[in-house]
């Protein structure tokens, strides 16, 4: 069901972008607009903008654009319906409904919460501070953890004989209670029995915080007991939709690019005691599609690192085949494996976090990689297996969504294996002549598309002005003549663009004679072609993005002459760096 358009223009007049924004990230006023840090990728000089009048907010690094429902869907992870009640929320507005079936999906939303919020209050505060929970507390002692990490993620113990539930029926339904999976009815006792209980227990939140399920684990070496069990899946809680810790891990995407994903709750717990807190759990099944987009909403990088023991590569094995589809050109997904009866948290625990970080560096394979050596390991040098094995890496390679990652993957599979046949290699020399030719230029259009940082994007983007308005420009090349570049190729083109324009000669873009690569680069990178694909051509509004775009290159080139003035300041300590450093400062906040 469809929101009114009229309920939906009355939040967005109620509130500002750069309101909704500035929640997220810490906004600067740039004449018109707000400019900040962005928030969808780690960077250290400003790319992405507000602008209040027109109502959006643009990052020039990612090319993210939108509006306050966009914005807060994609930084929330929310759906639209969520992101909608959470504006209302903010702007003052009672939530819409739509039917009594919607009223009553609310009503037992808001019951559910509030068991799960009351069972994981007792049983935390239990755990702290029941006598009768002394041998939950020695076992997480003897794991390393302390009161801090126990806080920290709410862990609670459930005793052998609990009675928590009698203490829940008086306000809520048996059925409620059942359909929260915390609790079961015992047929042959006839009685309901908490299904947690004689484990300790990890809160498992949504996006926001909430508890809406929990992992339970034995402290008891007991054969007939699984070691760990999950909450039943319930009308508001799907394994497959959630991990472990993302609520926390989140927050932590401004700054890092990338993401541990690992197997259990005591990993996470682990790894976050020693400092590395950019880390996430699945929930005991195979990954899936959905955990792995989630994922890439917030981080480049998913570095995935199960166990090093024989249920933990084959465990890696079908993560790598499930969550290969979903890889993108800027995202990257990563295996990392341990050494043989490590798990995470034992090994951050053995070696600390410094060591664990190198390791990362170190031995970290890509998907791809990984796939490619595992089915290799099972081949043998003979026509009819090495054809199953290149049949089921296409197999493998077909399933990717995003056609460029397609391309380049297969090619990659296909070159491997021709190194494993020389000699068929060498007999039909022009076939792989021309396949290396294809991945290599594969490899540089990815590489290109990874490796271009905010200031190039800026260049691109005035370049991309420049060229698709030399008649305006020539006509007002004070505009542009002393902005200043700083990446050595896009100098020495701006540089030959102002001496063309300055012969005052009518000329085109064929009269620049740019290389035809470098200005399909331009026109396909420039960020401010998104701004500019549905406005009708408007010299006024042109020269405004061009003073912005300079404006921020200026700003640049402070941020970078600053930085070299507080190195040398670090030094000689001197009056003179100090009042230059000073004045600098001055200007960038003037500017």
């Amino acid at each position: 069901m469809k929101y009114p358009k009229e309920y939906l223009d009355e939040i967005k007049t109620r509130l500002k972008v750069s309101t909704v924004v500035s929640k997220s990230v810490a906004l600067k006023k740039r004449g018109k607009e707000f400019v900040g840090l962005s928030p969808f990728k780690n960077e250290k000089t400003p790319s992405f903008t507000v602008n209040d009048e027109k109502e959006f907010y643009h990052c020039f690094a990612t090319s993210e654009h939108g509006n306050i429902f966009d914005f807060v869907m994609k930084i929330q992870n929310l759906k639209f319906g969520e992101a909608v009640k959470h504006l209302a929320q903010l702007a003052g507005m009672q939530p819409y409904m739509f039917s009594k079936q919607d009223e009553e999906r609310e009503k037992k939303w808001r019951e559910y919460q509030t068991i799960f919020s009351q069972y994981v209050d007792f049983y935390h505060n239990e755990l702290l501070k029941n006598e009768k929970c002394s041998v939950a507390r020695d076992y997480l002692k003897n794991r390393s953890l302390t009161k801090e990490e126990v806080k920290k993620f709410k862990i609670g113990y459930i005793e052998k004989n609990p009675n928590f539930f009698e203490k829940l029926k008086d306000n809520f339904s048996m059925q409620t209670l059942t359909e929260s999976g915390l609790f079961y009815y015992d047929e042959k006792k006839k009685i309901y029995v908490e299904r947690f209980r004689g484990r300790l227990v990890f809160p498992i939140n949504n996006i926001s915080g909430q508890p809406i399920a929990l992992g339970g684990r034995i402290i008891e070496n007991l054969d007939y007991l699984a070691k760990y069990i999950n909450s039943p899946e319930t009308n508001f809680f799907k394994k497959g939709s959630n991990l472990y810790n993302l609520d926390e891990a989140r927050k932590l995407s401004n700054k890092i690019d990338h993401i541990y994903l690992v197997e259990g709750y005591m990993d996470v717990v682990g790894l976050s005691k020693n400092g590395i807190e950019n880390v996430v759990a699945n929930l005991g099944t195979s990954l899936t599609d959905k955990q792995i987009l989630i994922l890439n909403q917030f981080f480049d990088d998913i570095i995935i690192c199960f166990d090093g023991d024989e249920s933990g590569y084959k465990a890696a094995v079908r993560a790598a085949e499930n969550s290969i589809k979903e890889l993108k050109p800027e995202k990257q997904i990563s295996f990392l494996f341990l050494p043989n009866k490590e798990d995470p948290d034992s090994y951050v625990n053995k070696n600390g976090k410094v060591n664990f970080i190198n390791f990362t560096k170190q031995s970290k394979i890509s998907i791809h990689q990984f796939i490619f050596s595992h089915y290799k390991k099972q081949t043998e040098n003979n026509p009819s297996s090495l054809a199953i094995f290149e049949k089921k890496l296409r197999n493998i390679a077909n399933t990717i969504k995003d056609d460029f990652i397609k391309k380049y993957v297969l090619e990659y599979f296909l070159e491997k294996i021709a190194e494993l046949t020389p000699h068929f290699n060498q007999n039909n020399k022009k076939s792989f002549v021309k396949r290396t030719k294809s991945l290599d230029t594969t490899k540089k259009y990815f590489n290109d598309s990874q490796s271009l940082t905010g200031v190039e994007l800026k260049e691109f983007s005035l370049l991309y002005l420049v060229i698709n308005n030399l008649k305006l420009l020539q006509a007002n090349i004070h505009l542009i003549e002393n902005i200043k570049f700083f990446t050595e190729v896009n100098k020495k083109i701006f540089k030959l663009i102002i001496e063309k324009l300055k012969s005052e000669e009518q000329i085109t873009i064929k009269d620049l004679k740019l290389d035809n690569e470098l200005l399909d680069k331009i026109n396909k990178f420039a960020p401010i072609k998104h701004i500019l694909k549905n406005q009708a051509n408007d010299d006024q509004k042109t020269i405004e993005l061009l003073e912005d775009i300079s404006r921020d290159l200026l700003n640049y080139d402070l941020e970078f002459r600053i930085q070299e003035l507080e190195s040398k300041f670090s030094v000689d300590m001197s009056e003179t760096t100090f009042n230059e450093l000073k004045e600098l400062k001055k200007k960038q906040n003037l500017n």
